[in-house]
């Protein structure tokens, strides 16, 4: 073996030392199933391996915000602050569209609708430069007198109160600290479309891992049976704790 030949694994070296020799092998079918044994045990070895490398960050992660995530007065996750702001938007914006032919044609027709009065993108962005908001717009309401506006994002909120009169406006912003920022982030809460890929991703991720352990076990003959009979265990027992003691 060369110098940049990589090691050989165990499992495949027992299989080839176990495999009969030219001379022995009674029919050609033996011996194209023995290859394609060798061949699948590289495959799988080579999945569990790197797909573990790659998947390992998302492993960590995910494993210590259950933790935090199951017990967050450990870690102070309950720990929040706020920050109240003031100002003043361009009445403008607020009563787009309410020339008295316009509400009269909107009031024959039926119930008017108040979101086309605002114009919601110049509220949205004037929000976020002037205050530095994070986080996806989550709804925003008006009605005849007020519009509402609602920011969410991982561990953080922000609501503002407009008076559609004046322009003024409220603004509450809520920071809920870091290990709150993570729980969310384990439970896909307020993320976007991209980290709810990721968690799709790590999930196959996890699954390839599970998989090609198992399929690799069946190919330890000393630890085949122990090994088993160590999964069916466990699995007896997480059905038994959802069965027993889950409300």
């Amino acid at each position: 073996m060369s110098r940049s030949d990589p090691p050989r694994s165990s499992i495949v070296e027992r299989l080839r030392r176990n495999s009969p020799s030219q001379a022995d092998r009674p029919a050609h079918g033996r011996s194209l199933g023995r290859t394609l044994k060798i061949r699948l045990v590289k495959l799988t070895l080579w999945l569990h391996i790197y797909v573990s490398m790659f998947g390992l960050a998302a492993v960590l992660f995910f494993s210590v915000t259950g933790i935090t995530l199951n017990h967050p007065d450990w870690f102070f996750g309950n720990a929040e602050h706020q920050a109240q702001a003031e100002g003043q938007l361009d009445t403008k914006w607020l009563r787009v569209g309410t020339t008295p032919a316009a509400v009269e044609g909107s009031e024959a027709a039926g119930e008017p609708d108040r979101s086309k009065e605002v114009a919601k993108l110049e509220v949205v962005e004037h929000l976020r430069k002037s205050h530095a908001i994070r986080g996806a717009l989550a709804d925003f309401r008006v009605d005849e007198n007020e519009c509402t506006v609602s920011f969410k994002g991982p561990g953080y909120a922000a609501d503002a109160f407009i008076d559609r009169e004046s322009g003024h406006y409220n603004l509450t912003q809520t920071f809920h600290g870091f290990v709150a920022v993570i729980n969310d982030l384990h439970k896909g809460r307020d993320t976007g479309p991209i980290w709810s890929a990721v968690i799709d991703i790590s999930a196959v991720v996890l699954t390839i891992i599970s998989l090609t352990g198992l399929i690799l076990i069946f190919f330890l003959k000393l630890r085949r049976g122990p090994g088993l009979v160590v999964s069916l265990v466990g699995a007896v027992v997480i059905v038994a704790i959802c069965l027993v003691w889950v409300p």
